[in-house]
């Protein structure tokens, strides 16, 4: 058996995700549950949508647990890195026909050496054709018997059909010549042989034709808008994390020059196998996933680096699916900027796909525009493109998330603690920290006491209490003040003892 080369050991699969969950134990459910770790369900099924359920394969219950080094099913690609169709066609009738009619994209789509090849036979075969048709003409007509040739031709009164004509050297001299143009003017033409004038006219002409189609197929090929997407970039992983509360899938897409895409747009597709209501196994589904960058759909203001996000909500297929799921199962998705160039004004289209060996969940990209002073601009730093950060990020599925949390929406995110004041229901969100100190992708709740205080506030949603949660009055005081008031206290009963003592 050899190695698959898609297999999750070729591509050292466990360096893609943080350490930190791949040694997370799966932990029986017994009341207390957080969102932050996976609790293993029964009977759950792996990419639920209501539209297009997907039985699991197997009866048993897929393994959960995120053990160190656990393999990935890889997904073979449909679409490569570099944007092209992993697609081989087979068996087609009248393969080799059908691509001679549509010569001219044959040879636009050919390799460079093909197409040279071509370009240089195109024109060597036409003057050997047409050297050997005059080499003909002034056979027949007698030009090339000793007496005839050149040298000749005065003392003889002999008129050829074509002047300085000694042997197949000089016809093939003379069809380069009349081919191009050129006229030399050492051989010429006479009115001596009609059929010479003719072939003359439609070497011209074919020679024009010859000219025009291959310049065109090599102008084309060097034009091509598929070259414009050598410059257009998509993040090498995609990424999993909580954005305004609810799990997203992003990844990162930019442009290296200065003319821009206009109009351009992003697509994404999932390829996946579904089972049918009949049982008909369709081994490569694809589902179309929604699209939308800083709060706008996937029509791009495309001038610096923009991430991609995909909400995974109910009507997302990966909805059901968690931290656990992304290592086992099998999909592809499919990534396509499409848009028109803004100095030829053509159609350009770059692809990209990621499989479940390139998602990290838990990381979040790292912002790479910023304002150049000096410069007076924009600056985007490419060397971050790439580059992403651990964050706190659940491990279970959205379903299970929405579970969870039900509707309390603002308790969702992880890294901010959900606090009531003295009148019910009003609800109130506090930072942990100064977002001065910290950058502004860091984690609030780097303070222990503050993460405590959000576990218990999460534990108390879940039991049926009274909606406020009343503390002790120096219960959120500092160390310092209470160690400070409890020392007066003491001084002061010492002194009233002392007193009464005396008394």
């Amino acid at each position: 058996m050899h190695a698959d080369p898609e297999s999750p050991t070729c591509r050292e699969e466990s360096q893609l995700l943080p350490d930190d969950w791949l040694k997370v134990k799966p932990v029986p459910a017994n009341g207390n549950l957080s969102p932050g770790i996976y609790y293993p369900t029964t009977g759950s099924k792996r990419f639920v949508d209501d539209r297009h359920p997907v039985p699991s394969p197997t009866d048993t219950i897929p393994s959960r647990s995120h053990r160190h080094g656990a393999t990935r099913r890889a997904r073979r690609r449909a679409i490569l890195k570099n944007g092209e169709c992993n697609i081989l066609k087979s068996k087609i009738s009248q393969r080799r026909l059908r691509f001679l009619q549509d010569m001219f994209t044959t040879l636009v789509d050919a390799q460079w050496r093909w197409t040279l090849l071509v370009f240089t036979l195109s024109f060597i075969l036409s003057w050997l054709g047409f050297a050997l048709i005059w080499w003909l003409i002034s056979f027949t007509h007698g030009d090339l018997e000793p007496d005839h040739l050149p040298p000749m031709q005065e003392t003889s009164n002999w008129k050829p059909c074509v002047f300085n004509i000694y042997d197949f050297t000089s016809c093939f001299l003379f069809s380069i010549e009349t081919q191009h143009t050129i006229g030399y003017g050492s051989r010429t033409t006479t009115e001596e042989c009609p059929e010479a004038i003719f072939i003359m006219c439609l070497q011209s002409i074919v020679g024009v034709m010859i000219q025009a189609f291959m310049v065109g197929i090599v102008f084309a090929k060097m034009t091509r808008p598929k070259h414009r997407t050598q410059t257009l970039l998509f993040s090498k992983y995609a990424v999993v994390c909580q954005r305004d509360g609810e799990l997203c899938l992003m990844f990162r897409v930019g442009d290296l020059r200065k003319s821009h895409i206009i109009g351009a747009s992003v697509r994404a597709q999932l390829i996946r196998s579904r089972t049918t209501k009949e049982g008909e196994v369709l081994s490569h589904y694809q589902t179309e996933l929604e699209l939308n960058a800083d709060g706008c759909d996937s029509n791009l203001f495309f001038i610096w680096p923009i991430t991609m996000v995909h909400k995974i909500n109910a009507d997302s297929p990966f909805y059901g699916v968690s931290a656990a799921d992304v290592l086992q199962e099998r999909f592809e998705i499919v990534v396509i900027l499409e848009g028109t160039i803004e100095s030829t004004g053509q159609t350009t289209q770059a692809r990209s796909s990621y499989t479940t060996s390139e998602i990290m969940w838990g990381h979040r990209f790292v912002p790479l525009v910023t304002y150049n002073r000096e410069r007076q601009g924009y600056e985007v730093d490419y060397s971050k493109f790439e580059e992403t950060m651990q964050v706190d990020t659940p491990l279970c599925s959205a379903k299970e998330l929405d579970e969870f949390y039900g509707s309390q929406g603002d308790r969702r995110s992880i890294g901010y603690v959900a606090t009531r004041s003295s009148l019910p229901g009003d609800v109130t969100l506090r930072e942990s920290i100064n977002s001065t100190i910290l950058p502004p992708y860091a984690s609030p709740l780097v303070n222990i006491a503050d993460r405590l205080v959000a576990d218990a506030l999460r534990r108390a949603s879940l039991t049926r209490r009274p909606s406020s949660v009343k503390y002790p009055p120096n219960y959120f005081s500092s160390p310092t003040e209470e160690s400070s008031s409890s020392s007066e206290e003491e001084t002061k009963r010492r002194r009233s003892k002392k007193k009464n003592n005396k008394a």
